[in-house]
């Protein structure tokens, strides 16, 4: 074997001659882990891909032994084994054995002595079984110093298990033993199998020895041997550029280490060679400086042109304050079939911090606040003549918190997200203040709907292909669903008491989905002001909606971003109940180069995925906390001035840098971009079926935009296809669907149309079911067809809930009541909270028809709905603001709450608003004093106590049908007035309490918001 290991590296100089040149490339390993806390492979498999991946070696990590196929096995160079699983089936030993005897490496780590106690193959092949351990602190004893994988390497001392070994092979070169008295343990050895190779080491118990450098050094020695010289001299040839700025080795990936220096940047090809992607993918770069300067947003047109917003006043630089406006929209063409932009069109300049952009009506719609503008050409040179805005008030005082990701969704509306710096302003004539979250509007601009708020600062929208959508906000929820409009769950519903039948969980409009915390950065440098080692500044989620990829992507598999640690991260969608899960797929790309910074991911025409690379080296926005990220751990200095857009300013924010690659499958089709007009009504019916989102969506909204009712023929045949692909869609279907609403056939109650998406309600496809119960007209015949289908009971709960939701929106009638009433019967709804939810909604609305169902059957959801229904409340924070404005109209009012003293002080201000000084209400507490204002047509009626209050009560405010007006504390009534009656309209602004608005929005007669001081506990509204 020595022999044989000594030819292998005496090369001749006839040898070299034919020796083929080595193929530059990065060396690809599997990592088989396990879902376990001990023998944390989920923990020390991110550690080790971050050592090695320097030395151009990419992990790919797994944990289903599903992997250990042949077709799969052949993509890497070696597989690493770090796990406890028994059992190990034959068609996985065959192909383990192809592998390894084929010239492949095989790397057993620790616990992978255990495992497969089924398979003598590979027992017999690792060289040997676990029988039993102590643990303790020791070093191991070097015992062929001059073996490859020894060569620099020193004894160690580490805390592990003692492991001790059974049914050894004496076939093997022991590299080190462990010795104990006059025991030698072999504890790391080699050996030779087939053409392939074997390194196995018992390190590796836990986070003391997965942190130790002598250990990690060993393992990438031993990888490298394993897998073989030609792997060793291809990833030598790669000529991988050292971009490392500490002077020692890092081995502790959970610390954080002082700056010493900025790494340079790197041109494109040298950037590529520290970019880790898929096996069996490539990464193609399209576009780069000079051509291209900080891109962040891409879009393309119907004739599959890239278009980029590229931002270089981004953070700090306003047109308000500054005069200055640099900013650009560009078209990107690649006009000679290359793979690479050689043409680029600005086709809108002056602009300032653009962040999205989607296209509509022959132009583009662009968020860019405190605006939304429509641009358009129209004198065919690809330069914006037009440009006009449609609403303004977005906030800009951060501008990382402002609107991004305008996308066209399938309801033909054009759909976004924005964060903290929110919406403030009149649109279409209406005053509208808003929050981060979810919102929806038509191309023109009306019609604008804020649908659900979110739980931080927003940058990531998407949509699935059975239109489900998803979303990724800063600061630890990097995977979001959302399924119920907010409006409907700002009531009280009754949760389920002790013993009673009751969900896992509860969920929000857009619910929290993603399953881990930890992203797997490739560098230890984590330049994130919070949620460090995680998503801090989670941007995009765009799922993989073409066919291009291998199956397990497709409408699987999203794309989230998070620049500010170099990946793009493979968040995994599976459905869970109603709604939806995500789980760890590890990375799309990560990279260790720091100037690196994708910001948008995407599905693009040709099917691959495209992504938007920033390449900064200051890619985060917030200047640092000390005590979560001190300045020193993040940048080579500490100066920070706080600048415009609530940014961190820096002369060493790049400007010059931006690149565009392309992320291509290797059986990835070869088919050239198609072309699309309007006009061309054959081309766009085609295009529905397209095997791509894009097109398909592309063409549905030109076929919408053209308003050509001639198409109905054709898209009622897509509609009447009742197959499904591979993965149960049929999207053509669900995009006909809407194409037939967006050209207003359900609106002027078409009756073939109605017949045909009422026959699609009883489709095989989930998501054909789900479009067609959305797109029929809030009708009696469509709660009669829902009704007939079934759909309320729906085997896909994703579709029972969204017919369930249908009933919400349907005129009330007995027997939208009766499906609602069965519904609560069903123990699997009572189980989910998107489904008990959903049903609530719709209860709520249908109200008495609802109640008038229910028999003497009754199951603990039917009781809390009951209760629920009945009982109008809405919990109110001590500081918030409902931003749906209740119902009022004809119905009693009651607002109640406890109040105490604060640090000895007396408490005052607002305690609930609603409504303006012409129409509203408002109570509050001032100089010791309760009032409770009720505003009509101008008219005020108030009652005011005149006692001395206690130092701690619970008090009441009440306005009954007929107006009568009474003031309630501890019980007692203190004061009382009388009003016209009863409100006879809706009220705006919306409910707030602890605070009125400030200004002409105040409805009493205070100043300011008159915020209220003092304990302010359990504010509750109810209507009656």
């Amino acid at each position: 074997m020595l022999a044989t290991f000594f030819l292998s590296l005496n090369f001749s100089p006839i040898a070299l001659a034919s020796t083929p040149k080595p193929e530059p490339r990065r060396a690809e390993v599997l990592f088989l882990g396990h879902v376990s806390e001990h023998h944390n492979s989920r923990l020390y498999a991110p550690w080790l891909a971050t050592a090695l991946f320097a030395s151009g070696i990419n992990i790919t990590y797994t944990e289903k032994l599903e992997d250990l196929n042949k077709e799969n096995l052949s993509k890497y160079d070696g597989l690493v084994i770090y796990a406890n699983h028994d059992v190990l089936s034959k068609e996985q030993e065959a192909a383990m054995k192809s592998f390894v005897e084929g010239g492949k490496g095989l790397i057993p780590l620790h616990s992978a002595a255990g495992c497969f106690k089924n398979s003598d193959w590979y027992i017999e092949t690792i060289g040997g079984q676990f029988a039993s351990h102590g643990e303790g602190d020791f070093t191991g004893t070097i015992v062929a110093p001059n073996n490859a994988i020894m060569k620099g390497l020193e004894p160690f001392e580490t805390w592990d298990e003692t492991y001790v070994h059974q049914r050894i092979n004496p076939d093997m070169t022991v590299l080190i033993e462990r010795v104990d008295g006059d025991h030698k343990e072999p504890y790391t050895w080699t050996r030779n199998v087939g053409k392939g190779r074997v390194f196995y080491t018992a390190y590796g118990h836990d986070e003391r020895t997965w942190k130790n450098a002598g250990f990690l050094a060993l393992v990438e020695n031993g990888i490298f041997w394993a897998m073989g010289d030609d792997v060793k001299a291809s990833v030598a040839a790669l000529n991988i550029p050292d971009v490392s700025i500490y002077g020692e080795t890092i081995s502790d990936f959970t610390a954080r280490y002082e700056v010493p220096k900025m790494q340079d940047a790197l041109a494109p090809e040298e950037s590529k060679k520290l970019i880790q992607k898929p096996v069996d993918f490539s990464i193609e770069l399209f576009a780069s400086e000079p051509d291209i300067q900080n891109p962040i947003a891409m879009a393309w047109d119907e004739r599959g042109r890239l278009w980029i917003v590229e931002s270089v006043d981004y953070p700090n630089t306003f047109k308000e304050t500054d005069g200055q406006a640099n900013d650009r929209i560009k078209i990107c063409e690649d006009t000679d079939g290359d793979g690479k932009a050689d043409k680029f069109t600005v086709f809108a300049d002056g602009l300032n911090i653009p962040t999205s952009m989607v296209f509509s009506n022959g132009g583009i719609v662009v968020s860019m606040a405190p605006d939304f503008v429509f641009m358009k050409d129209t004198d065919g040179d690809d330069v914006a003549d037009v440009k006009e805005v449609i609403m303004t008030g977005w906030g800009k005082n951060d501008t990382h918190a402002g609107p991004s990701n305008l996308q066209y969704g399938f309801d033909n509306k054009i759909w976004g997200v924005t964060g903290y710096s929110g919406f403030n302003g009149t649109i279409n004539g209406e005053q509208m203040s808003f929050p981060q979250g979810i919102y929806r509007f038509d191309p023109d601009g009306k019609d604008f709907e804020y649908l659900a708020g979110s739980s931080n600062n927003t940058w990531g929208l998407g949509f699935s292909e059975d239109n489900n959508v998803f979303m990724s906000t800063a600061n630890n929820t990097h995977a979001g669903y959302y399924s119920i409009p907010a409006k409907y769950l700002q009531r009280v519903f009754t949760k389920a008491g002790e013993g009673e039948v009751a969900p896992e969980f509860e969920i929000q409009p857009i619910q929290k989905i993603d399953g881990h915390y930890d992203a797997h950065a490739m560098t230890p440098n984590l330049r994130q002001v919070d949620v460090v080692g995680g998503f801090t500044s989670a941007a995009g989620f765009r799922l993989y909606t073409a066919r291009d990829f291998p199956k397990e992507y497709w409408n699987r598999i999203a794309f989230v971003n998070e620049p500010t640690i170099r990946l793009t991260h493979n968040a995994i969608v599976e459905p869970n109940g109603a709604g939806f899960s995500e789980k760890d797929g590890w990375n799309f790309l990560a990279s260790s180069d720091e100037w690196f910074g994708p910001v948008q991911a995407e599905v693009g025409p040709d099917g691959a995925v495209w992504i938007a690379d920033w390449y900064n080296f200051i890619i985060q926005h917030n200047v640092f906390v000390e005590r979560q990220a001190p300045s020193r751990m993040i940048l080579p200095f500490e100066d920070q001035p706080h600048g415009q857009g609530n940014a961190f300013q820096s002369k060493l924010r790049d400007t010059n840098h931006g690149r565009i690659y392309r992320v291509v499958y290797k059986d990835g089709s070869s088919d050239k971009p198609i072309k699309l007009s309007k006009e061309d009504s054959k081309g766009l019916i085609a295009a529905l079926k397209n095997d791509n989102m894009f097109w398909r969506m592309t063409a549905q909204r030109l076929l919408v935009e053209s308003g050509n009712q001639k198409v109905f023929g054709d898209l009622y045949k897509i509609v009447n296809d009742k197959s499904v692909d591979e993965i149960g869609l049929n999207s053509p279907a669900v995009h006909a669907l809407w194409a037939i609403h967006g050209l207003g056939a359900f609106e002027s109650n078409n009756a073939e149309a109605i017949k045909v998406a009422t026959s699609a309600l009883s489709h095989p496809a989930a998501g054909v079911r789900k479009a067609a119960v959305a797109v029929l007209p809030n009708s009696q015949a469509t709660t009669n067809a829902i009704k007939f289908a079934g759909l309320t009971q729906d085997k896909d709960l994703n579709v029972r809930m969204h017919a369930i939701l249908k009933l919400a929106e349907v005129p009330g009638s007995a027997e939208a009541g009766a499906m609602l009433y069965q519904a609560s019967l069903d123990e699997a709804n009572a189980k989910d909270d998107w489904l008990q939810k959903a049903i609530f909604a719709a209860a709520a609305e249908q109200g008495k028809f609802f109640t008038d169902a229910i028999d003497s059957d009754k199951t603990d959801l039917t009781n809390r709905l009951m209760t629920s229904v009945a009982n109008e409340k809405y919990d109110l924070g001590r500081r918030s603001t409902l931003q749906y404005s209740p119902d009022v109209e004809g119905k009693a009012i009651s607002i109640s709450t406890q109040i105490s003293k604060r640090r000895e002080e007396e408490p005052f201000g607002v305690i609930t608003a609603h409504g303006d000084v012409q129409n509203g209400y408002t109570f509050y507490l001032e100089e010791g004093k309760l009032h409770w204002v009720v505003k009509q047509n101008g008219k005020s009626f108030e009652a005011v106590t005149s006692s001395a209050l206690p130092e701690s009560y619970e008090t009441e405010a009440i306005i009954s049908q007929d107006g009568k007006m009474e003031i309630l504390v501890d019980g007692k009534s203190v004061a009382t007035a009388k009003a016209n009656g009863a409100f006879t309209g809706t009220l705006a602004p919306s409910v707030r309490s602890g605070r009125d608005f400030g200004g002409n929005r105040n409805v009493g007669s205070y100043k300011d918001e008159f915020s209220f001081e003092g304990n302010l506990r359990n504010v509750v509204l109810e209507l009656k």
